[in-house]
């Protein structure tokens, strides 16, 4: 004879819910590691602000630092002005599309910076730019 249980028996299932929340807290801590692993490439200084600067895209810049003391900097290694040119015309014969960023020191001699923007004009280079920070509105 069988006995009849009242019960009725559920089945398992798998809640989604919480595996979501994991999934976003996974790419959330992803996002985060990969930020910080962005190196820089040049010597800190600090960049005088403009309203109209953009977030650059871009593979491998070149970055040209000229420091309130009036040191030039080719990526982190120091140069100087009279070097500069045979720099800027090798990298540019062996990348035509390359960018040469320009961080200048908002102290710096304004005189230096144009020197070097116009070298690196002069070296055949397309892509400037003269990193800022975003300014307030």
């Amino acid at each position: 004879m069988r006995i009849v249980s009242t019960h009725t028996r559920k089945r398992a299932r798998i809640e989604i819910i919480p595996l979501i929340d994991i999934m976003f807290f996974l790419l959330a801590t992803f996002i985060m590691v990969s930020l910080s692993m962005i190196k820089n490439e040049s010597v800190p200084v600090s960049l005088p602000s403009a309203h109209s600067s953009k977030p650059s895209s871009d593979h491998a810049p070149i970055g040209v630092t000229v420091t309130k003391d009036g040191k030039l900097f080719w990526n982190k290694e120091e140069t100087t002005l009279e070097a500069l040119p045979a720099k800027l015309k090798a990298l540019a014969d062996s990348d035509a599309e390359a960018k040469v960023f320009i961080h200048g020191d908002k102290k710096a001699d304004f005189g230096l910076v144009i020197s070097v923007l116009d070298d690196i004009r002069n070296a055949g280079i397309k892509h400037t730019a003269i990193r800022t920070t975003k300014g307030k509105q």
